[in-house]
């Protein structure tokens, strides 16, 4: 199965473009799920795996891969399934979420498809609230779930949501200024927006690009003064209906939006997203998820927004 990820530097090209591609596989049952190829390192056959004694009951156990201890979870039971069972025929999705590498057992791998991220959508509304479906779509005319993994990592390797003592800088948190954050997961939206709330400042949140671009739109149509409103934007990259890059394209083509200050926060790998930072015109980015990193990089600009509102104020 290694084979069928080669040629990731083609695959790159399908990134601005509002394109992905998919790893197809299956759980327990029948149902397809998918992860963007863009997560996966390597698909293997399970390996031998040591059990460590008080882990969390989705841990089948620890891998030895090329001098490297990677934890391996049953996927099935992470997101409330039934049991994997044996490891023997089963396989290992080797991922990378959150600047961790961790691997997922699943049933059965089927392939990769070559999606328009305008074809993933939110999840039906009827959905449970504890649901860990965060987009879904249709391949072959059947339903493939695509799973919110910052969702399951938090669950299982839990990790700190609050800014540590004497990061706030308390002169930015008497200033009132307001963000944009964009995620299509309700756990990553959520993370960021705790941050946030610890700094002191107010958040709109948007659940994926097409959302983010019409509120926007919205506050520009009531004459709302973006360049001194808002003062940033932050948004994940693997979003339903519109990505992160797609709309920071929009965003830039747009010459009522295109000063605004966009963040890219996303678990993709970091050196690809170096190289798209700069092709569609973000500001940077920032790998998921340390709240203490995105907090001094929220109150840098923070404080960069205010010398630049009271310069327009003093030009005025």
């Amino acid at each position: 199965m290694a084979s069928i990820l080669d040629g990731v530097d083609q695959r790159t090209k399908l990134a601005g473009h509002n394109r992905l591609e998919l790893l197809l596989f299956k759980l327990a049952g029948k149902q397809r799920f998918g992860i963007n190829v863009f997560k996966v390192q390597e698909v293997i056959q399970c390996p031998k795996l040591t059990q460590l004694p008080g882990s969390h009951p989705v841990v089948k156990g620890i891998a030895n891969m090329r001098g490297k201890t990677i934890t391996v979870m049953d996927l099935s039971m992470a997101i409330g399934g039934a049991s994997l069972g044996d490891t023997s025929g089963r396989f290992v999705i080797i991922t990378e979420y959150n600047r961790k590498i961790q691997g997922f057992m699943v049933g059965a791998v089927d392939r990769i498809v070559n999606m328009n991220w305008g074809e993933i959508m939110p999840p039906p509304k009827g959905a449970a609230g504890g649901s860990y479906m965060t987009a879904v779509t249709q391949v072959d005319n059947e339903l493939v779930e695509i799973i919110d993994v910052e969702k399951v990592m938090k669950e299982i390797m839990g990790g700190s949501e609050t800014v540590s003592e004497g990061i706030i800088d308390e002169d930015i948190r008497n200033e009132t200024q307001h963000v944009l954050v964009v995620d299509d997961s309700s756990v990553a939206r959520n993370q960021v927006k705790r941050v946030l709330d610890q700094l002191g400042v107010e958040t709109t949140l948007c659940n994926d690009g097409m959302h983010a671009q019409q509120q926007l739109r919205k506050w520009v149509d009531e004459g709302v003064d973006l360049d001194d409103f808002l003062a940033l934007v932050i948004s994940d990259v693997e979003m339903p209906v519109m990505d992160g890059y797609t709309l920071t394209t929009e965003i830039r083509k747009d010459p009522e939006l295109s000063r605004l200050h966009v963040i890219l926060h996303t678990s993709l790998s970091g050196v690809f997203n170096q190289a798209m930072v700069q092709k569609v015109g973000a500001n940077s980015f920032l790998a998921k998820y340390e709240p203490d990193e995105l907090a001094k990089i929220v109150q840098d600009r923070l404080k960069e927004h205010k010398k630049e509102k009271e310069a327009a104020a003093l030009v005025q």
